[in-house]
């Protein structure tokens, strides 16, 4: 007794809400979908859900598909993020932080609600919805994760290294690719990590923008489990956090190996 009264006195408690939290929506829910993922209908263990996906041609597929589209979705958020975040740090304006905030503002209206628009907007100017549209889509819902943990590292920079960089000759080239850019990676990996994985496991943006004639790695395991399969359905969820995880541990890598390096080389 005393040593649970002693506890709650303690600040360690604090943490007890934030535990109790993750064992219900995190721990539990992933268990979950690890025992669903490596058993049958009747309970038993087994690697057939594994199987069905690399048997199926058309689940393999739509994962590689989802992979690219990803990979197209986070290329195209830097190079417009990139710009739009360097020209804002850099800008002695007080105008700099109200864009900053228009940028984040759609981020508090829902990701439906502006996919629906975004679906208005092509049906005004008579555009064919399809890939381009879904391309489009992902873009504008995520760009916002891409100029912000950009636009935080660039502001945070300190200018000696440019100043220092100028006066030992190097022109705006070379500041630019020698100094700011690998300085800036750390906001770039994060703004990957906050594109890439959510485009991968989204299905609604697909659903809407393409009218279900395009199908993504999301909808798929949607579609399992609406239609009750369970195992299969977990199995598939299960693969796309393992891909998740390996994108994660290598943006870690390249996170440790930036600030080994000191970030300019």
């Amino acid at each position: 007794m005393n040593k649970l009264q002693l506890f709650f006195a303690s600040r360690k408690s604090w943490t007890l809400p934030y535990l109790i939290f993750s064992v219900i929506f995190v721990i539990i829910p992933l268990l979950l979908i690890v025992v669903y993922a490596f058993t049958d209908d009747g309970g038993h263990l087994t690697l057939d859900n594994f199987r069905k996906f690399f048997d199926h041609p058309e689940a393999m597929n739509t994962f590689i598909y989802s992979i690219g589209i990803a990979i197209l979705t986070t290329i195209g958020c830097i190079l417009l993020g990139y710009p739009a975040a360097w020209i804002l740090s850099r800008s002695k304006s007080s105008y700099s932080k109200t864009i900053i905030m228009l940028f984040i503002l759609p981020m508090w209206v829902n990701i439906l609600v502006r996919t629906l628009a975004t679906v208005a907007l092509f049906d005004f100017f008579q555009l064919p919805l399809g890939e381009g549209a879904l391309i489009f889509g992902m873009i504008y819902n995520f760009i916002p994760f891409m100029i912000y943990p950009i636009y935080n590292t660039l502001q945070k920079m300190d200018s000696s290294y440019i100043e220092a960089a100028q006066d030992l000759g190097a022109n705006s080239y070379q500041v630019f690719w020698k100094v700011v850019f690998p300085l800036s990676m750390p906001g770039i990996v994060s703004g990957i990590m906050m594109v890439f994985m959510p485009t991968i496991s989204t299905f609604a943006i697909a659903e809407l923008l393409t009218m279900n004639n395009i199908k993504l790695f999301g909808t798929t395991i949607q579609e399992n489990i609406n239609n009750s399969l369970w195992n299969y359905g977990a199995a598939l969820s299960l693969i796309m956090l393992f891909l998740i995880a390996a994108t994660s541990l290598f943006s870690s890598d390249e996170k440790s190996e930036t600030e080994k390096g000191g970030g300019l080389w």
